[in-house]
């Protein structure tokens, strides 16, 4: 599940930036928003 949500950020993110949807700014946050939900999906797992 975590991995589909995943592939779809991506997919997306790589859409905006072919079509010009958004921002650089928009793509620098989501960028920053799933390296930080992956980091503390890791980090509490290893704490369980």
């Amino acid at each position: 599940m975590l991995w589909t949500i995943i592939g779809l950020l991506v997919l997306f993110w790589v859409l905006g930036l072919v079509f010009k949807v958004a921002g650089g700014l928009i793509h620098l946050l989501l960028i920053a928003a799933v390296v930080l939900f992956v980091v503390n999906f890791f980090k509490n797992r290893a704490t369980r």
